[in-house]
């Protein structure tokens, strides 16, 4: 075959479709009219002489044909991308991007400060943070669309033979009160305290809510006794009911570090009591890594590592530019 029979931008287009579930959708995201969607659309089918879309029905479906094509589709933007990521990096010695992922808690109150320090010593990189459920994160990773990530819960099966996943810091879950609860005079509480007190936390479907839930289990305590009277749907909105004297909390402590300095929330001492969780940091052995990516794990990962972790098993180097 002398020419391909599709372009880089109907497979973009094809991938536009499915991923928004209509021509017109897809039309929008893109910025371009839905007449030239479908126009592409049956060009590309023409080309192929493969009918890539069921049209019988309201919302765009791939035929048989249309889900092989979608499979090498994503392979080959993903190639694409990491071909212009690595030229980008080749002639910009002093700037580059970094994309780096995480789940919500991480993302939220850890990932921001690592990307502080790390614009301290190479500010002139541009820096992306993409925070999703770690099954996303994980898939983003190995698609090539994330340089790297830390992680919280549980990859995919199909995801752990393919990523390197090495154990990054250790992430502890702290019982919150508010300041004037009864029990906040008491200097230890026992499991059993925990059993009168009156808990806020997340919507029981969400995948934090079981995560929780399962770590609490394995530390030894009864989670069907833990009485529950306020189920909420961000760790914010919990945080802000202990201040409001609503009822206890289970947070990662990363989350409450200006509380506790503040002096909004009090968290006592649990006898024999320690929630704790493994973080992970996720790369692709197999892609391309960015000397961004590269400066990322080197000089600021070890920073925020756990004393047992690999990565501080190196002494952070000294800033340098991302030259050759």
């Amino acid at each position: 075959m002398a020419d391909l029979p599709f372009t880089l931008d109907q497979l973009r287009i094809l991938r536009a479709i499915v991923s928004e579930g209509s021509f017109k959708k897809a039309a929008d995201s893109l910025y371009v009219t839905q007449p030239a969607v479908s126009l592409q659309i049956q060009n590309l089918e023409k080309q192929l002489e493969v009918s890539l879309f069921d049209r019988g029905g309201r919302k765009a479906q791939l035929t048989e044909a249309g889900h092989l094509l979608l499979s090498y589709c994503d392979r080959i933007l993903s190639q694409c991308h990491e071909a212009c990521r690595a030229l980008d990096d080749l002639h910009n010695l002093k700037g580059g991007s970094l994309i780096v992922g995480a789940s919500q808690t991480t993302g939220t109150y850890l990932m921001p400060r690592m990307i502080g320090l790390f614009r301290q010593k190479y500010p002139e990189v541009a820096v992306q943070l993409q925070v999703h459920s770690t099954r996303r994160t994980g898939w983003s990773v190995a698609n090539g669309q994330i340089d790297l990530a830390i992680i919280g819960g549980e990859l995919p099966p199909e995801l752990n033979d393919l990523l390197q996943v090495v154990p990054y810091a250790s992430d502890e879950l702290a019982l919150v009160l508010p300041v004037k609860h009864p029990l906040a005079r008491l200097a230890e509480l026992t499991k059993e305290d925990l059993y009168r007190l009156g808990f806020v936390c997340l919507d029981a479907q969400s995948t934090t809510r079981k995560m929780v839930d399962q770590l609490l289990a394995r530390s030894g305590l009864d989670v069907q006794r833990l009485r529950i009277e306020m189920e909420l749907n961000s760790l914010e909105a919990i945080k802000n009911a202990v201040q409001a004297g609503l009822g206890a909390a289970f947070v990662p402590v990363v989350s409450i570090e200006r509380e506790l300095a503040a002096g909004t929330i009090h968290r006592p001492v649990v006898a024999d009591l320690q929630v704790r969780r493994q973080l992970k940091l996720i790369t692709h052995p197999a892609r391309y890594s960015s000397r961004a990516s590269a400066a990322f794990r080197q000089d600021v990962l070890p920073v925020f590592a756990s004393a047992d972790s690999p990565l501080r098993q190196a002494k952070p180097s000294q800033p340098q530019p991302l030259q050759a």
